[in-house]
């Protein structure tokens, strides 16, 4: 159960790393759930049976010092990706490095947005899902059908820290862009997340399909082999340094390190559970 899943992180929190609470209710989905962007709540309580198959999404943090952490990995349920699963994580995995190495002291946070939109359009496309020129794509917003949240916020005291729209920072009123919690030009020092997503979610995929402006983009004999697959989400803790960033976030990112990290976990299991049949 993905509920399972969560007192495991819980536990590890407390006995490996000395923190009390998690930073936010943590958010277990698996299968078509993890096209749940805040799933874990009370209406969506983390209740479904992992299946082999599916991907997992788990959007957990550990709060230490009174400090926040939110780090999101996502990785098929039997350790292996499907050419699909590996398809889409992999545009979201490239559209996080672009977006990392594009950040810097001076960068507008929508800007960074903005790239990520156009990562995964263009990995779209190569996948089959879209079809066009991205530049056009872009025009009719059609990245945030795919990712309808903004790509990050800050990060500190709170899981979504304050002091992301100050006096004279105002709010893009534009698909995706107006889910963004903070549209500030980075500083050195400032603490955010970096949570590009990739997600198949019915009604949105439905509205895109009946607006001749973007249903033009979309190859729906391709699309509908992605219906009920859930989504992707990577997400990162970075602070901006000096002339870029430092990412703050330790965890197996590439399809290889997940596979051969899984892989050897399920290793260990097997081996304890073949001792504990021989006692």
């Amino acid at each position: 159960m993905e509920s399972s899943d969560k007192s495991l992180f819980q536990h590890y929190c407390y006995t490996r790393g000395g923190m009390r609470h998690t930073s936010y209710t943590c958010i277990c989905g698996s299968g078509n759930n993890s096209s749940v962007l805040h799933y874990g709540h009370a209406g969506a309580p983390n209740d479904k049976t992992v299946e082999d198959g599916d991907l997992c999404l788990f959007d957990m943090g550990g709060e230490y010092y009174c400090y926040a952490s939110d780090i999101t990995c996502t990785f098929p349920a039997n350790g292996k990706f499907t050419p699909d699963q590996r398809a889409i994580y992999e545009a979201v995995l490239k559209s996080s490095r672009a977006v990392m190495k594009a950040i810097k002291p001076g960068v507008g946070w929508p800007d960074m947005h903005r790239l990520a939109d156009r990562v995964h359009l263009e990995e779209l496309t190569k996948i089959g899902i879209l079809k066009g020129n991205v530049d056009d794509m872009v025009k009719v917003h059609l990245g945030a059908i795919f990712m309808p949240h903004g790509l990050g916020h800050l990060l500190g005291i709170d899981v979504h820290d304050v002091g992301g729209y100050p006096e004279g920072v105002d709010r893009i009123d534009l698909p995706g862009l107006k889910s963004l919690r903070t549209a500030r030009i980075l500083k050195e020092g400032m603490v955010l997340t970096v949570e590009p997503g990739i997600y198949f979610i019915d009604h949105l995929l439905d509205q895109a399909l009946n607006d001749p402006s973007q249903s033009c983009f979309i190859n729906n004999e391709v699309l509908q082999r992605f219906r009920r697959f859930g989504g992707v989400r990577i997400e990162d803790d970075i602070a901006v340094a000096a002339n870029g960033m430092e990412l703050l976030t330790c965890v197996p990112r590439t399809v290889e390190e997940i596979e051969a990290f899984m892989a050897e976990a399920q290793g260990s299991t097997k081996s304890f559970d073949s001792l504990a049949s021989q006692k």
